[in-house]
């Protein structure tokens, strides 16, 4: 059973309006929204990788999905699996306490179990954050909504790929895939505004068509206004081949808001440094996807993103 057919079967359980049908990466509950993300080793960080780095990474990306519907942190359960090295176990824990420090989060409870020495560390953790207004969902959008992304596309899995060459690779790149960070000042801000919005996480095409999917719409998508970071164009460049990657790669942690194309969110008072893009419009052909660059149509990869 892949993820698409198990959250299909899941569908029938989860019929409380809280679940949003499934359709969102959070749960509703009066002002409370609660997301539960796992990162495995082998799937989302690698052996290698500093243990400090992989317990910064759970924390933060379920606060990823917090900032995509404006909520404000607050607590967290963890589900933790005693590994084979204590001193690993030690500065991971290390990892979550910083991430938990630098975004107020209190860490409440959870779980521990101890798995068999050969297997890969798993670990779970569930967010509660307080939402300050209505919550943005993926099903919000409507055709002629601007989509906009919060963030830079691209360096967590082109640090990926140096990682995956030299496991003693450093540099901006690198810190993009170990060291998420979530965009909640700027999700808080939008999210008044926003028709639809959610955190990129498995790749900006993969997602926006799981937000189309959701809104009943189309989206027009121009690869020549992907916001790109100095360090991934000086690694990848910035030509077609390279904006299919930015758009396809996923671990971004960016933001992707469908807005009123009266709203100019330029205009909003984003935190300094925020990088904003305009990178297509939502149409009225269905859930399907079009690319173009140059005014040109460009043809969709066969892999949009990451599906596990």
């Amino acid at each position: 059973m892949d993820e698409l057919a198990l959250i299909d079967r899941l569908r029938l359980i989860a019929i409380d309006p809280a679940a949003r049908g499934l359709d969102d990466d959070v749960a509703v509950i009066g002002d409370l929204v609660l997301t539960h993300d796992m990162i495995a080793e082998g799937v989302h960080f690698l052996e290698s990788d500093p243990p400090a780095s992989v317990g910064w990474k759970l924390v933060t990306v379920n606060l990823s999905d917090l900032a995509a519907k404006g909520a404000e942190p607050i607590a967290a359960l963890m589900g933790f699996t005693i590994g084979r090295d204590s001193e690993w176990d030690e500065k991971f824990v290390e990892g979550v306490a910083a991430a938990c420090e630098a975004y107020s989060l209190a860490l409440v409870g959870g779980d521990t179990i101890a798995l068999p020495a050969d297997a890969p560390r798993v670990f779970g953790l569930t967010a509660v954050g307080r939402g300050g207004g209505p919550v943005p969902s993926r099903s919000g959008g409507k055709p002629g909504d601007a989509l906009w992304v919060v963030g830079f596309l691209g360096d967590a899995a082109a640090g990926l790929a140096l990682l995956k060459e030299d496991a003693e690779a450093e540099g901006p790149l690198v810190e993009a895939y170990r060291r998420p960070v979530p965009q909640l000042a700027a999700g808080k801000q939008l999210a008044p505004y926003a028709a639809a919005m959610m955190d990129i996480s498995d790749g900006l095409l993969l997602d926006a068509s799981r937000l189309c999917a959701a809104s009943g719409c189309g989206a027009a998508i121009r690869l020549d206004m992907l916001p790109l970071s100095r360090a991934f164009i000086a690694e990848r460049g910035a030509d077609r081949r390279a904006r299919i990657a930015a758009a396809t790669g996923g671990d971004d942690y960016a933001l992707l808001a469908a807005l009123d194309p009266e709203t100019d969110p330029l205009g909003l008072p984003l935190p300094s440094g925020t990088t904003i893009a305009r990178i297509g419009t939502l149409s009225a052909d269905g859930p399907t996807l079009s690319l173009v660059s140059g005014g040109s149509p460009v043809p969709l990869p066969k892999r949009l993103g990451f599906e596990h």
